[in-house]
């Protein structure tokens, strides 16, 4: 059912650098170990009401509707240049001997879910991918997606992990230069803002 070729592409739109994998990436960098991995966990379960709304067909519902899609936008945009403000805000509050590690597990979670649940062009790239792989001999349709769906999670959980913990890898080097730092949080938030306002200004 799961052929070399979906297993292939989905690694490959998996490791395309995203709004997912800045974020686990700077959280690995400036949060610490446990921070990546939680903002891998929660932006891999920010693409799963993606894919649930591409197999019960609640895509077509944005398709068609200009005013849900463009309201859901919005909230993707506003909530990026959120994501921006508190990167540029804790510009300079990091230290190599106190890295700012995980305390709060469960707000980088949330925070990472809605950076991705809040981007409506996901669902309409889940409707459009996923049905490229359903084989009529393959059995029930909806059984298939619920396979392909669960294996590029699984896929993107994996990827964002590696990404985090590479991030963490450099970690101390980067926190030993306060310069590097600043300038590469300046860019982080930089990315996020122009992520935002991008997306809020795209068509479909």
């Amino acid at each position: 059912m799961i052929s070399t070729e979906f297993l292939i592409t989905s690694l490959i739109v998996a490791l395309i650098p995203g709004t997912g994998v800045l974020f686990t990436v700077s959280s690995g960098l400036f949060l610490g170990k446990r921070a990546s991995l939680y903002a891998a966990l929660g932006c891999t379960l920010g693409i799963l009401p993606h894919l649930l709304a591409s197999i019960l067909g609640l895509a077509a519902l944005l398709h068609v509707s200009a005013v849900a899609f463009h309201l859901l936008k919005l909230a993707g945009a506003a909530y990026m240049l959120y994501l921006a403000w508190m990167t540029w805000r804790e510009r300079g509050t990091l230290s190599l001997d106190k890295p700012r590690d995980a305390s709060n597990g469960g707000r980088i979670v949330l925070r990472a879910f809605l950076m991705n649940i809040l981007n409506p062009k996901l669902t309409i790239f889940f409707l459009a991918y996923l049905p490229q792989f359903i084989k009529p001999e393959a059995g029930d349709p909806l059984v298939q997606m619920l396979w392909l769906s669960a294996v590029f999670m699984a896929l993107t959980l994996a990827v964002f992990v590696i990404y985090g913990l590479l991030a963490h890898a450099a970690q101390r080097a980067i926190l030993g230069s306060p310069r590097l730092l600043g300038w590469m949080q300046k860019g982080f938030a930089a990315v996020f803002a122009s992520l935002g306002i991008n997306l809020a200004l795209s068509d479909r």
